[in-house]
């Protein structure tokens, strides 16, 4: 156990500093401070000792030093039971700091405002900050330290159970936290600097970071990967807002599998595409069904499993709207891995809790997308970073390349194939009407087999649907296909050499077509 008899509080963030030091003060802990932090706990009546007072040296150089003093740092890093260290305490009126609560200037924020200049972003590298917060943490066996508010409610539990002492445990626990933030703070910092293009006094940035830092945060281990002889563990970003598996909570069944969160992720962004109430049935990172509903959610659901009900068995769900109680009851007639969506009926959840393995999860409210973070694949010796495939393109914005324009029906359900194509692995093909996908083709290496496939897979008749392409049409044999099965419209990228082969095609076969000039490749 280490008693708390001398505290220092230095942050930038003042969430719950005041209830802290209060409480502190209270139970005899003598507090040293500084700058801003110091002159809110004296508004506030909490008494402290200025850190120039306590050093006999004033903070000087515009606050850039005030803590870096053998006064503060001897004060951490002594050991307690080490007689050399204790001595040279006494000799140099050195005192015990026992509890270091700090946290740092607002690097991140500071730089991801507009036309940030880098005098500004550089002020905001906080030096002595870190010093103390490493200090206080390689010293974790005689001495606290807390970086982050949300521990300010623990370590006061933690003190009233224990005399204003505080255990190993607690110690070890924040002291490896205040490792990981440091780190993240210096890989922002590094990120940053990175990315200028020139030390200019407003520097232009590029995208990417000539150096990324990443950190990610375990949520959980997984009882093995892709495959059982494969040990895997699913860690998030954990800053994200927007509806995603990695803030979603789960509700109900065994523990989520590396396949399973895959496949959650893939039906949850294909349902953000659409304002209409969704449902998307995912199986090995593929949609099988999608649907839209101006009804009941069920109604979307019954659209999406019956585009493929043997694929569907045993697939992952996900819903644009809370779930119904009619949705649940469909559900539950079949075998399904997983379901996610923003709510869940209180009488849903009953329905679908009665499934004892069935995993239920709950995202946040959802909206379309924001064009925030990057789309990251691993690859081995490296790492591919891009842009979040989060643009597109309405039917009616599109090009008509042939003779005929598509009608006002037509537009609609080329609108939805479009926006589904987007989520198939390439070479991706769909048939779609206006609100249900028919067929889906995923992953052939050539379109024209694609084409066939999802005609294969159709479980109600093409004649009338509509056709989206991921990317061009290399050969016009992939729109003959197309054309054998009554399809009347078509949406696709275009760019290839033989366009027009392709466009004279859908003219022979009265087919409207569009070129988006936006492609959707999935790998």
């Amino acid at each position: 156990m280490a008693k708390i008899q001398r505290a220092l509080i230095s942050v930038s963030d003042k969430t719950g500093i005041v209830e802290l030091a209060k409480y502190l003060a209270k139970n005899g802990v003598e507090i040293l401070t500084t700058g801003g932090t110091e002159k809110l706990l004296i508004e506030n009546g909490v008494k402290v000792v200025p850190i120039g007072d306590y050093t006999g040296f004033p903070e000087m150089m515009d606050g850039r030093v005030k803590t870096l003093h053998p006064k503060v740092h001897g004060g951490i890093l002594n050991i307690r039971d080490n007689a050399e260290h204790q001595k040279a305490m006494a000799s140099q009126g050195i005192k015990p700091i026992d509890l270091v609560v700090v946290n740092l200037y607002p690097f991140v924020q500071t730089v991801s405002k507009p036309g940030v200049t880098l005098e500004h972003a550089i002020e905001n590298i906080d030096i002595g900050g870190p010093s103390m917060l490493r200090a206080a943490a390689k010293n974790f066996e005689d001495v606290t330290v807390v970086v982050d508010s949300v521990d300010y409610d623990k370590l006061k539990l933690e003190l009233e159970n224990h005399g204003m002492e505080t255990t190993r445990e607690l110690r070890f626990e924040l002291a490896a936290k205040v490792f990981t933030f440091c780190a993240a703070y210096d890989g922002a910092i590094g990120n940053f600097l990175t990315s200028l293009k020139a030390p200019t006094e407003t520097p232009e940035k590029e995208k990417f970071s000539r150096v990324l830092t990443l950190q990610y945060k375990k949520i959980f281990d997984l009882r093995y990967g892709e495959n059982p002889h494969q040990q895997a563990a699913y860690y998030s970003e954990g800053w994200r807002d927007e509806p995603c598996v990695g803030n979603a909570r789960q509700l109900h069944g065994k523990e989520l599998s590396y396949n399973n969160i895959m496949d959650l992720d893939g039906a949850l962004e294909t349902v953000k595409e659409f304002e209409l109430a969704a449902c998307c049935i995912v199986k090995h990172s593929n949609p099988c069904g999608v649907a839209t509903t101006l009804g009941d959610i069920s109604d979307a659901f019954l659209k999406a499993k019956a585009c493929d009900e043997t694929s569907a068995f045993g697939g992952i769900i996900a819903f644009n709207r809370e779930v119904s109680l009619a949705a649940a009851e469909e559900i539950a007639k079949s075998f399904f891995e997983a379901v996610i969506a923003p709510n869940y009926e209180p009488a849903a959840l009953e329905v679908l809790k009665q499934k004892k393995n069935i995993r239920l999860l709950k995202t946040l409210p959802i909206r379309r997308y924001e064009i925030t973070g990057w789309d990251m694949k691993k690859v081995v010796g490296g790492m591919l970073v891009q842009d979040r495939d989060t643009q597109m393109l309405a039917a009616a914005d599109a090009k008509v390349v042939t003779k005929r324009a598509p009608t006002a029906e037509e537009l609609k359900a080329l609108d939805f194939a479009w926006k589904l194509v987007k989520h198939v692995k390439s070479n991706a093909i769909v048939f779609c009407r206006e609100d249900r996908s028919i067929g889906v083709g995923a992953g052939q290496m050539s379109r024209v087999d694609s084409v066939k496939i999802a005609a294969l897979k159709a479980a109600s008749p093409l004649k009338g649907t509509v056709l989206g392409s991921d990317a061009f049409f290399p050969f016009r044999d992939g729109l003959d296909a197309a054309a054998s099965h009554g399809v009347t419209a078509v949406i696709q990228p275009g760019g290839s050499v033989r366009d027009e082969e392709v466009i004279a095609s859908a003219d022979e076969h009265g087919i409207a077509m569009l070129f988006t000039g936006m492609r959707h490749f999935r790998h």
